[in-house]
């Protein structure tokens, strides 16, 4: 079984980047640098980490940044990439930053002509997303939201297994993502990633809504290909004071009957980081969980489930994203890498059927915009609402 190694697959030369935040402290940042190492296709070349400069720098001197590429700010980032002559200049933007810092510096890459990879939710408001939609159109350029679990070889096993008819006509979806991490107020203490997400100037108007909930909305409309049609969500934030939603409850209606569940909460005792989808129709069902990522649980009906390891002859489209033998453990970070390469292969014109045509583009991050206004609307008018009420008089 043919294996993706890292430098597998030839390229001229490796992609230069430059990153937009994840300077000290930062919990994502590292994660996309480490992500853009694994496939050996990127070379971070560039970087304004923090608002900070002197933490900017600190940031830049580990990793191992020249000097002349360590910029105080995006703003003279992306002015002074794009005078660099073509065979120097960065290829891409990858921008980490909390929500409400997402939109300027994507907008101004896109229009300098760079493409962008961009950590979800797409934006702090639908009105920023668009306005990101209307710079891709623009320019022409890339641009990919890092909805990670798309990356695991046995979500896109899932997907075939939908897409194939193996299940039947599709009936019921159900999606899961439970988290305990903010159980207790930690955004009361010293505690950064607890602070901006809880925090509407920075997160924007949702909480777990938009962190962890566009994950498992996106993960529902992918592996099924469908679009939610209507919802009616009870958005809750438990927290003591705290003033955004921590829990989410809502039901979905997608085409031709399908009827959806998806629940997101970040105070959930026990849970870690449960992301669940199953997916059931009239001939049979499949699951998977983000916790035991390397395995789907199949079953038709009347006969006894059967348990798809990755890398197996049972499975076929997972393989071609597999790094690791048989029985040697993929997990989050080969995930994420698999984003980064599906980039690559977009930015390159690679011909090569890897599936790069499955990353999350800006589709996928308008539509999760949309989910987010759509739901909030629908708590405070404790009602259903259509797709066509979700951003209406945005």
């Amino acid at each position: 079984m043919p294996l993706r190694r890292a430098g597998a697959f030839l390229m001229a030369r490796r992609l230069r980047y430059a990153m937009v935040g994840g300077g000290t402290g930062s919990f994502i940042g590292p994660v996309h640098r480490i992500a853009a190492r694994i496939d050996d296709r990127w070379e971070l070349v560039a970087g304004a980490f923090s608002s900070n400069p002197a933490r900017s720098a600190e940031v830049s001197t580990e990793c191992h940044i020249a000097a002349e590429r360590a910029y105080p700010d995006w703003q003279s980032m992306i002015a002074a990439e794009a005078a660099r002559p073509a065979a120097e200049r960065i290829d891409a933007v990858a921008i980490v930053t909390p929500n409400h810092l997402h939109a300027a510096p994507a907008i101004a890459a896109l229009d300098a002509g760079f493409h962008v990879i961009c950590d979800k939710p797409l934006a702090a408001s639908f009105e920023e997303g668009r306005r990101i939609a209307e710079a891709v159109s623009r320019s022409g350029r890339l641009f990919v939201l890092t909805h990670v679990y798309t990356g695991y070889p046995m979500v896109r096993e899932m997907r075939r297994l939908v897409q194939s008819g193996a299940l039947g006509t599709i009936r019921i979806v159900r999606a899961e993502y439970a988290q305990d991490w903010l159980t207790r107020p930690l955004e009361r203490e010293v505690h950064k990633q607890a602070e901006w997400r809880s925090d509407p100037q920075r997160s924007g108007p949702a909480g777990a809504l938009g962190d962890i909930g566009t994950h498992a909305f996106h993960l529902a409309s992918f592996v099924t290909d469908l679009q939610a049609e209507a919802l009616c969500a009870d958005l809750s934030s438990f927290g003591a004071g705290r003033q955004l939603d921590d829990n989410a409850h809502i039901l979905l209606r997608y085409p031709n009957g399908v009827k959806g569940t998806l629940w997101a909460s970040q105070v959930a005792p026990g849970r870690g980081n449960r992301l669940w989808l199953g997916v059931y129709g009239s001939e049979g069902g499949v699951e998977w969980s983000q916790e035991e990522p390397n395995t789907l649980r199949f079953t038709r009906i009347g006969e006894a489930p059967q348990r798809i390891e990755r890398g197996s002859p049972a499975c076929t489209a997972g393989n071609y994203v597999t790094r690791a033998p048989r029985g040697h453990p993929e997990g989050w970070l080969e995930a994420f890498a698999q984003i980064y390469s599906d980039a690559a292969d977009l930015i390159t014109g690679s011909t090569e059927d890897r599936g790069a045509s499955l990353a999350p583009q800006i589709e996928a991050g308008l539509d999760g915009m949309a989910f987010i206004s759509g739901a909030l609307r629908s708590n405070a008018r404790n009602a259903w609402l259509s797709r066509d009420e979700w951003t209406d008089n945005q």
